[in-house]
């Protein structure tokens, strides 16, 4: 299997091109689909490959599935008009 066609961090491989760059070839934007990291392909190594992303920002799917919670995303402020 292709190191880009897995998660560099859940080893996931069931990935989705988000976006691509207007200069064709040059970059992609990808997404695990299990735990929903993102990256460029343009990236180095230690941030778009699994061999090389750090040990300790690894995750299993146990650690996914073992999650205490994802934290929620805080409303919106309320900014006075001008």
């Amino acid at each position: 299997m292709s190191e880009i066609n897995i998660c560099p961090r859940c080893a996931h491989d069931l990935i989705e091109q988000l976006f691509t760059s207007p200069v064709p070839g040059v970059w992609d934007v990808l997404q695990c689909q299990r735990c929903f990291f993102c990256w460029r392909t343009s990236e180095p190594p230690r941030r778009s490959r699994r061999d090389a992303y750090p040990d300790t920002f690894k995750l299993t799917a146990d650690d996914i599935a073992n999650a205490v919670e994802l934290p929620a995303i805080p409303p919106l402020l309320d900014t006075p008009a001008r």
